[in-house]
């Protein structure tokens, strides 16, 4: 026998059209001779539908959407597992229907809901404790949503029930070799009850969530069975032996990319589905001939091609002429339209009207931001008049410890590497480069700078980037104390600094683009701290 996994991206509250991309699997899971088609998690609705799920009129298109599926494949011999928000009792429950021939002949509800990370589901959903077992050919099927199968408790309910293969839908949101836990899980709680596993997961971007899909079939004892591919749509299909002991045959694995080609897989992904979800044309990216915005640039075009990704450079008298050389040069070497629009103009026209109030102060990071302001605005003005988004280029290094400026190279719609650290940034611009090279090699080995006053680096307000990004990690992804960083090797002074910028910067980040999460922690959903606060540990 032959069961299958869909691989699907799925849009929120398209109901219409998540309808169609189910049925045009289940149209292919019969043509290749499956008996069961998986489906992801919450697969009708999309994921997350967050506060849509609040609304009456969200739910009833979700029945709807249920209802569609079930008239357009009552014609279809094959069992279809589909996730959806179901109505129970005036309570709402992350859930499954088993449709066959074009009736619901099977329900079951998530057990195990999530709250920490980017979950929320406490706010949404009831538990449930019922497990569904069903049979197709002589094989017993137990069912899981996701977090289900992250604890021991429901595939032991499931075997107890009689399951003698447990199938779970997911939406699992990626973040850094995300994959390797998500086998390790299964193996422990799954495989070590004896049961072998197919898990259907979710694939596309979602506001910052991008889903890697890496749907995938493993065996009783915890081999990898079967794998689909990372980053885009697919239908797996495995065979399942008929029996006591039911197992599936090996079948095509496809490898889950390495760390920097899976980084920059989801970017590019993340890229695609945020502008093409959301209806904009096309992006625009300020240039500045600096690693951070050659790299964004590289990933606009590969996730929407060229014709679709404008650079606009906006020199100032500090802009240093291979700033200009390395622009040009990079601009031309991915093919997109580019333009130089001087801000000098503007920054005088700005000093000129505040110079009363500033007379007898002293230059600081008050002209600086001006510049990046200047900046902004431009950029906002061309977004105004195109209709394209403006992707921010600042990295999570900076946005940390407040290295950016409001209303200046913050501003615009969607901030690409916000989760990506500095350090990362450099080993992502040479990985792409390894794959053609797009990004001129100086832009990667000079010294970053804002180019906001005269010989400015960025080294001249932080600590080196790799100790940088090491204390932020360890302090913010890891939550580690002070005195932990300390113990590894880190200046107390340097981290009291760090920490302090962090800690300081919180209303800055609260202002930001949302921006593609790639961490198991990124500013955002994962971090919420108070702006205002006087704890300083």
């Amino acid at each position: 026998m032959r069961i299958a996994a869909a691989q699907l991206n799925q849009i929120v509250g398209d109901f219409r059209g998540n309808v169609d991309r189910i049925i045009a699997a289940a149209r292919e899971a019969v043509a290749r001779g499956a008996r069961v088609l998986l489906t992801p998690e919450l697969s009708l609705a999309g994921y997350p539908p967050e506060d849509l799920l609040l609304r009456a009129a969200f739910l009833r298109g979700c029945e709807q959407a249920l209802a569609a599926v079930c008239e357009a494949s009552a014609g279809l011999d094959l069992y279809l597992v589909l996730g959806h928000p179901r109505r129970r009792d005036a309570r709402r429950y992350n859930g499954a229907s088993l449709v066959y021939r074009g009736r619901v002949i099977g329900e079951y509800d998530k057990h195990e809901l999530p709250n920490y990370d980017v979950f929320d589901e406490d706010r949404y959903y009831e538990p449930a404790d019922r497990p569904l077992v069903f049979e197709v050919d002589g094989v017993r099927f137990g069912m899981a949503v996701c977090e289900d199968f992250w604890f021991p408790h429901v595939p032991a309910r499931a075997r107890a029930a009689g399951a003698q293969v447990l199938l779970a839908l997911n939406a699992s949101p990626f973040h850094l070799n995300k994959q390797h836990e998500r086998l390790d899980v299964a193996r422990a709680n799954v495989c070590s009850q004896g049961l072998p596993m197919l898990a259907a997961n979710l694939v596309g971007g979602q506001d910052e969530l991008v889903f890697d899909g890496l749907s995938f079939a493993l065996d009783a004892g915890g081999e990898l069975r079967a794998q689909a591919p990372a980053f885009r749509e697919d239908l797996l299909v495995v065979e399942v032996s008929e029996g006591a002991h039911p197992h599936f045959a090996p079948g095509a694995v496809q490898p889950a990319p390495l760390l920097e080609e899976q980084v920059y897989g989801a970017l590019v992904l993340g890229v695609r589905d945020y502008l093409g979800k959301n209806g904009f044309p096309g992006a625009l990216i300020g240039m500045s001939g600096g690693i951070d915005s050659a790299l964004t640039l590289a990933i606009a075009v590969d996730a929407l091609g060229p014709a679709k990704v404008r650079a606009v450079m906006m020199p100032s008298r500090y802009t240093a002429d291979i700033s200009l050389a390395d622009a040009r040069d990079m601009a031309g070497r991915v093919g997109v339209r580019y333009d130089e629009i001087s801000i000098e103009p503007c920054f005088e026209a700005f000093l000129a009207t505040l110079a009363g109030e500033f007379r007898g102060l002293a230059p600081d990071a008050t002209e600086e931001n001006i510049q990046a302001r200047v900046r902004g605005t431009l950029m906002m003005a061309l977004s105004n008049k195109s209709g394209s988004i403006v992707l921010t280029t600042g990295n999570k290094s900076e946005m940390a410890v407040g290295y950016c400026t409001l209303y200046g190279d913050m501003a615009g719609g969607f901030a690409v590497i916000k989760d990506i650290a500095k350090t990362m940034v450099y080993r992502l611009a040479r990985w792409r480069n390894a794959q053609g090279e797009v990004i001129p090699e100086r832009i990667i080995t000079r010294a970053p700078s804002a180019e906001l006053r005269a010989g400015q680096t960025d080294q001249d307000s932080l600590p080196p980037y790799e100790v940088l990004d090491a204390i932020m990690q360890m302090y913010m992804e890891d939550n580690r104390s002070i005195e932990e960083i300390e113990a590894a090797g880190h200046p107390r002074a340097v981290i009291d600094r760090v920490v302090r910028l962090i800690r300081v910067s919180e209303y800055k980040r609260r202002q930001s683009p949302v921006g593609i999460r790639v961490t198991h922690r990124a500013f955002g959903r994962d971090w919420r701290y108070p702006i205002t606060s006087r704890f300083t540990d």
